[in-house]
């Protein structure tokens, strides 16, 4: 059993951190207990020798643990990375408690992860994506509504999560929106007169409804709920195949979309800083990772700027 483990877990409770979070937290932290247990190491006697054969047992493809449904599927180095921050915010608070650590959370060295060249989809492939709805969707209201969420994706930039759980009353009149994201930060993002043009023609059509979000399900499990509201999964799935039926070669996905936000906006001149409001990152250094992204700005960017004509 790890020390002070249900203390830690109400630490993080009570201190504001998502459900999710939570969740994640418990099920990491259980992960290494098992660890422990397997190899009949106690937790006051661990060293950095066991950190690192702890990382090689995530790595290895035959662990038997609640991570996985499927012990056969390896977990890729970005979830094993979250699972190893889990455990430096563990120790992270025994020392901030005065509890003993028998190890520095330093040592809980994460995983180099390779660096991917990230690719974003050619303007004229976004907008053919986000216009997709109203050319593939036979039902009327489902083109209207899916039309309204591709526009407000890349009007605003905001992730899926703050998308499905977008309410009517965080729009104000000017298009505006305000928005509680990732680890409850609050900032505004803005529609574009055009997406707000294809909000109001879904809500048009919508008619009246119980629920208070603004993009809601017609047939599913979600249907039936009083707070009802569109999935995750369902909009991942919508874009993957608006993708394949107009076979664009670049895998463009949600995440993608907000992606592409931020790079048209850094070509078109927008400022980092004002971009990194906008997406909510709290580190300059992620929306880096937007902004720099396109081939086309780094080319015009050269051609600019190199001395030698």
């Amino acid at each position: 059993m790890l020390n002070q483990l249900e203390d830690f877990l109400l630490y993080i409770q009570t201190n504001n951190y998502s459900p999710e979070t939570l969740y994640n937290y418990e099920r990491d932290l259980k992960t290494f207990e098992n660890f422990l247990e397997k190899e009949n190491i106690s937790f006051d006697n661990i060293d950095k020798r066991i950190i690192e054969r702890y990382k090689a047992y995530l790595v290895s493809r035959d662990r038997k643990t609640s991570l996985n449904n499927n012990p056969e599927k390896s977990l890729s180095a970005a979830s094993i990375n979250r699972v190893l921050s889990s455990l430096r915010g563990y120790l992270k608070y025994l020392i901030k408690m005065d509890y003993k650590a028998p190890v520095s959370p330093q040592a809980v060295e994460l995983l180099r992860k390779e660096r991917k060249h990230p690719r974003v989809g050619d303007l004229a492939d976004i907008i053919k994506l986000v216009e997709s709805p109203s050319v593939f969707e036979k039902n009327k209201i489902i083109a209207l509504r899916n039309r309204a969420i591709m526009e407000t994706l890349f009007s605003t930039g905001l992730r899926i999560s703050e998308l499905v759980n977008l309410k009517k009353q965080q729009i104000d009149k000017s298009g505006r929106i305000f928005v509680k994201g990732k680890g409850k930060k609050e900032r505004f993002v803005y529609l574009t007169e055009r997406a707000q043009k294809h909000i109001k023609n879904y809500l048009e059509v919508r008619g009246l409804s119980d629920s208070p979000f603004l993009f809601v399900p017609y047939r599913g499990k979600n249907y039936n709920q009083k707070d009802k509201k569109i999935s995750t999964n369902y909009l991942e799935e919508k874009v993957k195949k608006y993708r394949e039926l107009l076979s664009l070669n670049v895998p463009i996905t949600v995440h993608g979309i907000r992606h592409a936000f931020a790079t048209y906006l850094a070509e078109s001149g927008a400022n980092p800083a004002a971009i990194q409001i906008l997406l909510g990152h709290e580190s300059l250094d992620t929306t880096t990772k937007y902004v720099h992204a396109s081939d086309r700005y780094a080319q015009k960017m050269h051609q600019k700027y190199h001395p030698l004509k």
